[in-house]
Order: C-alpha cells, then sequence, then structure tokens
C-alpha cells in the first residue's frame, strides 16, 4: 500500500512526552533516539508524523533494496513500516516478537486477523498500521440506466450486469479490470479467493489449481465478452479509477480511500459500496496491512520501541492516523470510531471474511511480480498457459 514518496524518520521519543523512556540514567530529562524507516502514503502523511516526532526526509524508489542495504551495514532502523514482507526479516533473527515491542493491552486491541495474516511459524513479529480490504465501488446512475435494481452479488450476475451496462454506449463499460503492472496480484486475488483459491500451502506457492482456474476462466469470459475496459493487461488501477470517477464504468472494485479521492475530484459522482461478488455470493474479500516490525539493534530501546508504538496505537493518535489516510484501523477501539462512517461500512464489515497475500513467504516477490507481467495475457492465451507460466515462476522464486 506503499504510495507517492517515502520517508526515513528519526524520531526522538522526547518529542512525544516520553521522556526518560529507555534511559539508563532514569532521568527525568534524559531521551532515546529511535529511527523509523515509514512510507509516506500520501500529502497527510507527512505532516502527521512531523506533528508527533523530528522528521527527516530522504526520498528513495526501492524500498527493499534500501531496506537490505541498511541491513547489510548494521544500520537497520528501529522500526520499519513495510508491508508483510517487514515481519519476514524474523527469518534472519533480526526482529523482536509483537508481544515484545506493544503492551498487552495494545495487542488485545489489534484485529486478530491482521496478526495471524503475517505470523512466522506461528510467531507475531509484525503489529499492522494502516489496513485495508476491497468492495465494490458501483456508480448508481449507470445501474439505474441499465435496468439494474441492486449491486451483484455472484459473479453470473456481475457478468450480466456489465453487459446491461456497456450496452448504454457511449465509451461507459461494465466493469473496470486492470491486470496491468501497477497491482494485476489484487484484482486476480479478488476473483480467486472469492473461488476459494490460496497462493500457498505447506510453504508451496499454489497457483495452478482449479479454483484458481475458475476464477481466470470467469475473468476471461468477461473479457472475451467485451463488458471491461478494452486491453486490461495493460491496463493499471490508477488511471482506470480516474476514469470510474468520471463517470465511464459501471464496477470497480476499490480501497477505502477512493472514497476520498471521488470526493476531491467529482463529489456530484453517485457512487454506493457493496461486497465483492464471488461465485455463489458468500462472502469473501482481499485484505491488505502494512506493519511495524522492531529491529533488535539495541537492548536499551526496546523499551523506547514499546512506548512509541503504546503511544501510535492510543486510540486518539491512531483514528487521526488513519483518517489523514483513508484507510480502515486495524485495531477494534479505532474500528469502533469508524464504524460511524458509513462510506466504511462495507469494510469494515468485511474484515473477518478477508484473505491475504503469502508475502511473508520468500517466494511470493517473484509470484507476485508473475502476476503482474503475466495474468493480463488471459485475453490473448489460454488459461491453463497463462497459470503454467505463473507457477513456473513462483517455483524459480522459491
Amino acid at each position: 500500500m506503499r504510495r507517492v514518496i517515502n520517508a526515513v524518520a528519526v524520531a526522538t521519543v522526547a518529542a512525544l512526552g516520553l521522556a526518560g523512556c529507555g534511559s539508563d540514567s532514569g532521568d527525568s530529562g534524559g531521551s532515546t533516539e529511535l529511527e523509523l524507516l515509514v512510507p509516506i502514503y500520501g500529502d497527510k502523511t507527512k505532516p502527521y508524523w512531523e506533528d508527533q516526532v523530528t522528521l527527516e526526509t530522504q526520498s528513495w524508489d526501492d524500498i527493499y533494496k534500501v531496506v537490505d542495504t541498511k541491513i547489510q551495514n548494521n544500520r537497520a532502523p528501529d522500526i520499519l513500516e513495510l508491508d508483510a514482507a517487514g515481519p519476514a526479516y524474523a527469518a534472519d533473527d533480526l526482529l523482536y516478537k509483537a508481544e515484545e515491542i506493544v503492551s498487552p493491552e495494545t495487542m488485545k486491541d489489534i484485529e486478530p486477523s491482521f496478526i495471524d495474516s503475517a505470523k512466522i511459524d506461528g510467531q507475531a513479529y509484525g503489529v499492522p498500521t494502516v489496513a485495508s480490504t476491497r468492495a465494490l465501488f458501483y456508480n448508481k446512475d449507470l445501474l439505474t440506466k441499465a435496468g439494474i435494481s441492486a449491486p451483484p452479488k455472484t459473479w453470473d450476475e456481475l457478468l450480466a450486469d456489465a453487459k446491461k451496462i456497456t450496452a448504454l454506449g457511449g465509451g461507459v463499460y461494465g466493469y473496470g479490470m486492470p491486470l496491468g503492472s501497477e497491482e494485476a496480484q489484487a484484482e486476480t486475488s479478488i476473483f480467486a479467493y472469492g473461488a476459494g483459491a490460496a497462493w500457498e500451502k505447506d510453504g508451496k506457492m499454489t497457483i495452478d489449481t482449479p479454483e484458481a482456474k475458475e476464477a481466470l476462466t470467469f475473468m476471461k469470459q468477461m473479457i472475451d465478452q467485451k463488458v471491461t475496459q478494452p486491453d486490461p493487461g495493460a491496463t493499471d488501477r490508477t488511471p482506470l479509477l480516474d476514469v470510474f470517477i468520471q463517470g465511464k464504468i459501471g464496477m470497480m472494485q476499490g480501497l477505502p480511500p477512493v472514497v476520498g479521492q471521488i470526493n476531491e475530484k467529482n463529489p456530484s459522482l453517485k457512487w454506493e459500496i457493496a461486497p465483492s461478488p464471488t461465485p455463489d455470493g458468500s462472502p469473501s474479500t482481499l485484505g491488505v496491512a502494512d506493519y511495524f516490525v522492531g529491529f533488535n539493534n539495541d537492548e536499551d530501546k526496546q523499551d523506547a520501541i514499546k512506548k512509541f508504538l503504546d503511544f501510535f496505537y492510543e486510540k486518539d493518535n491512531y483514528v487521526k492516523f488513519n483518517d489523514n489516510e483513508g484507510f480502515i484501523p486495524a485495531t477494534k477501539s479505532g474500528a469502533e470510531a469508524a464504524a460511524a462512517k458509513p462510506e466504511l461500512k462495507t469494510f469494515l464489515e468485511s474484515l473477518p471474511d478477508a484473505k491475504f497475500y503469502p508475502a511473508t513467504n520468500p517466494a511470493w516477490g517473484a509470484t507476485s511480480g508473475a502476476f503482474k507481467s503475466l495474468v493480463g495475457q488471459i485475453q490473448t492465451k489460454p488459461v491453463d498457459d497463462v497459470l503454467e507460466q505463473i507457477q513456473a515462476k513462483a517455483d524459480e522464486g522459491s
């Protein structure tokens, strides 16, 4: 879920009113300096951190290479925020356990599904920062014009409704399907998870499965019947979302921040959100989260890390952070506060049924890349061939 730019933040705990934490002297005037490596998702992230800590920013393009270089030079940050690949550093014995970097009270407040999704051999090392599920955004005016009274719940209904919307003409498309290099793995996972697929079993990537074939076959059917935008394999999510916001796409999967983008770019658009359709209408969605992890660089800093993260997760602080970003909180108390926002209702309700990428598996990086470069070929090649190619790339990355 990284966005726009990234930053290195150097936080002095004293700036948080936590003077003395981690200090050997116990002097109330002491402080412990913590280095945070955190992503900036949008225009409000940097001001938020600057309001909390002393912040230095340094732009960089490849977060994984930056972190790896820091580790190789024995300069790992004290706290890192990253997707589920962050907890994977535990495989090299570099991280504190999750319960060692937050208090028991904070741990109890975090939604268990997000903790569980990034465990390594049953042990949690990361605590979720921002969270998201996917849901179906739909254009109310286009559905009404097409004679559709309610959003689709099943794949058959999705296809039928997309046909009716596309038939309106005027450059309107029934369903937006982004299978380009930006986030093809997400669009594919939404359909595949709905069909019961899992991308990992017993530590191995499981891509070429009957469930995945069912999902990709349906996706290909939508493309073949021309109810999507032209050339889905070359379409990225961000520009396609702009087409939806302009009122030219009937339905499209989206994240919570889409709400803010619609309100900013086209507040007159009449839209609603519904659960992602599945083969039989049963609930399923893609869940994504970024995580804080603590590197065990210095035992003297462990207490400071815990106090800093407990401060971050205090209800008012955490709700403000998520309000800025437009994501849904990963804590129970934060979710209760977010429940007052009707636009987040569907996302919050889908949390218990969310399935996640196997991002802690070392082979997921190659697998995700294979989805991005290959899955769009279903518009011209047999599904079996495409799945076989992706499985081969996943096996190479194992």
